[in-house]
């Protein structure tokens, strides 16, 4: 039993990491694809008007 209570705060703390870090990739994830779809919504937008982006 004392190891459990030795590794136990190791391993809470690991689980969390490991959320917070899944967390944020999913984040960044989700973000570069609306940025994708807003680049490509303003490309599209910039053809029809016939802007280059000039």
């Amino acid at each position: 039993m004392p190891y459990v209570e030795a590794l136990l705060p190791t391993i809470v703390v690991a689980l969390v990491f490991w959320f917070v870090i899944r967390a944020v990739s999913n984040v960044d994830r989700t973000e570069r694809i609306a940025e994708a779809e807003v680049d490509e919504q303003m490309n599209s937008i910039n053809e029809e008007s016939g802007n280059n982006g000039q």
